[in-house]
Formats: structure tokens, sequence, C-alpha cells
């Protein structure tokens, strides 16, 4: 970073410790199970990871939208993390069709969601009651895109006022379709400029690069092993947590 971030400027971290697809054969300390996922967020607040993007598994451990199971994890996490923010996904992971992303927001009624436009465009007749359903119940949405036809999408869909006013948070998925889903600092500049809030996510040993890159910029980060499981050097982190403490100090200028 040309220069250290003050406590004042310090972006939101949100921290993604699992995802739709990983497992303990990825990584012994990726958290598959209620209890799991309870302790990795309690040790990523502590390192200093202001909210959390919640993945839930089947008795599998494949990714589920099921309700139960959101309902029950969130209120495991609001017990045992109370101040914790927590950001459900709908994401599809190529399971789940739009009526049962639909019926996930609806039953579960999330204080926050993310969506990708990308998957919701596969039922382009059901987007305006997506959203419309999130701002009826209060549910804040984040947008994932990947790249700029996906932002040329939502500035669409606003202006149709499918997406509805107010919804215009954003998460910036960097590299996920590139080879071997290394992520740059530069893949920032493949999405047009925007004024509403926005959020980082990258992937592969550059991970922290792009985020500290992102924060320059004004940007929000996300971090955890939903995207990378080492750091700049192939090495891999003990846990979500330990890439969480390294990325608060580097972003507060006191790693070199």
């Amino acid at each position: 970073m040309s220069e250290t971030l003050s406590q004042t400027q310090m972006p939101y971290v949100l921290v993604a410790p699992n995802g739709a697809r990983r497992g303990h054969v990825d990584h012994a300390q990726l958290p598959v199970s209620l209890l799991e996922i309870v302790s990795a967020a309690q040790s990523c607040y502590q390192a200093g990871a202001d909210g959390i993007h919640l993945h839930v598994r089947d008795d599998q451990g494949q990714h589920s939208l099921d309700s139960g199971r959101y309902l029950e994890t969130m209120s495991e996490l609001r017990r045992a993390v109370p101040t914790v923010d927590i950001q459900i996904t709908t994401e599809a992971a190529g399971v789940f069709d739009v009526p049962a992303q639909f019926q996930c927001l609806q039953q579960v009624k999330p204080n926050w969601a993310s969506i990708s436009v990308r998957e919701i465009a596969r039922a382009p007749d059901l987007a305006d009651k997506v959203y419309g359903l999130c701002a009826e119940q209060g549910t804040r949405v984040q947008h994932i895109l990947y790249n700029d036809e996906d932002a040329a999408l939502l500035v669409d869909w606003q202006a149709r006022g499918i997406v509805r006013d107010g919804q215009t948070d954003r998460l910036l998925v960097l590299g996920r379709y590139t080879s071997g889903q290394e992520s740059t600092p530069q893949d920032l500049d493949h999405f047009p400029q925007n004024p509403s809030r926005w959020m980082v996510c990258a992937f592969g040993k550059q991970e922290h690069a792009c985020l500290l890159a992102a924060a320059e910029r004004g940007g929000d980060v996300r971090v955890g092993f939903e995207n990378s499981l080492t750091d700049r050097d192939g090495n891999t982190w003990a846990n979500n947590a330990a890439s969480v403490s390294a990325l608060i100090a580097a972003l507060k200028g006191t790693q070199p």
C-alpha cells in the first residue's frame, strides 16, 4: 500500500470461511458443520472481521440452501457472536434454480443476502419477484458481479425498476473465470466505476494484494477460505482467522 490506512479509513471486512465447494479434503480447518462454522465465526471476529458470509451444508457436507439449516446456524451465530453481521448466500453452485433461491430468501428472511445477477438472469421472469421480496422484507442485497457484463445487467435492471431503489451494494469478484483462478489487482480495472458501495473478493496467492488495492480505492473487502487457502508465497493459512489477522495487520500498515 502506498500509505497506511487510518482506523477511520479501515474497510469493512467480511469473512467467507467455507463457500459452496471446498471441504475438509481441501483444508482440515475449513468449517463444514454448524459447530465448525460458529467456531470459525468467533475466531474470525476476534481477529477483526466485521461480518460472516454464510454458507450452510447438508448432512453429506454439500452446499445447501435449506432454510431450516440457515435459521438454526444463524440462531447459534447470534448466540455465540451476537455483534457479528450475518450475510447469507443464495449461490446456485450449479445445483439450485431461481425458484429455490427465491424460496430460500422468502423462508429465511435474512437481514442481508448476496445475490448473483447472472444467476437470477436464468429466470428473468422471476427477477422482479426476487428483488421485490427483498425490498418488502427488508433484506439488504449485495449484488455479485463477475465481469462488466454483469455490471451492465445490474444497471439495466436498476433503470427498469427490477432492482429496487437502495439495492445498490456490489461484490466485485476478481478472476473467477481466469486461468487457474489466480486474481490480480489489475482485475479491478475490468469493472466500470460506480459511486455505490462496493466490496471485492479474489482468488489465489494474490488475494490479499487484491484486497489491499481495493481498500486503497475505497472498497470493502471479503477474505477467507471460500476464495483462497494460501498467502502470497503459497503457504497454507492455519485457519480462516490467520488469514483475517494477516489482512487486518496489512490494512493497518503493521505488516511488511
